[in-house]
């Protein structure tokens, strides 16, 4: 005669259920600080982005900050400048960009650029150069007042980094 009836759980089996849980909990213990030290350092944080007060900079002046460990170029173009940017044609540029998809719509006289040259990583020097902008000596690179490769071996522009306005006077890079 067959019957069909629900087994109680014996303490057997109570042993494996808890044998199990602290194996997982062991497990998880020990892999928790393996795991949390691949997190970013501290440092590395506190870089992720730059504030910066533009009411010091001068007209003309180009200054230097560090961000992620690279050179940031901020330029405070003059309206002379600005019109001498806009005048290029894109077609006569080898990484043809224009000038207004560089700055952000309506602070045209402030250009951000990472000054990293895109040739072989050198820093470029700032209003030097056949067009007024940076020239990377290493090489021979010539980047306008806008940061457009124009001359040399450099493949591309000099970056643009994701940068935003705080206020008028702030810019918060990263």
């Amino acid at each position: 005669m067959a019957t069909t009836s629900m087994a109680e759980p014996t303490r057997r089996d109570f042993l494996y259920i808890a044998t199990a849980t602290m194996g997982a909990v062991g497990a998880a213990a020990t892999v928790w600080p393996l795991i949390s030290q691949m997190n970013p350092d501290a440092s590395v944080l506190a870089l992720a982005s730059s504030e910066v007060n533009l009411a010091p900079i001068e007209e003309g002046q180009i200054i230097t900050i560090k961000w992620r460990g690279k050179p940031v170029f901020i330029f405070h173009r003059t309206k002379k400048t600005i019109d001498e940017a806009r005048a290029v044609k894109s077609g006569d540029l080898p990484d043809p960009q224009p000038d207004e998809a560089r700055v952000k719509k309506g602070h045209d006289q402030w250009l951000v650029l990472v000054g990293v040259c895109t040739h072989l990583g050198c820093v470029p020097l700032g209003h030097q150069g056949d067009y007024n902008g940076w020239f990377c000596p290493c090489h021979g690179s010539h980047y306008d007042s806008s940061g457009r490769i124009r001359k040399g071996p450099a493949p591309t522009n000099l970056e643009v980094p994701p940068y935003e306005f705080v206020s008028d006077t702030m810019i918060r890079i990263g």
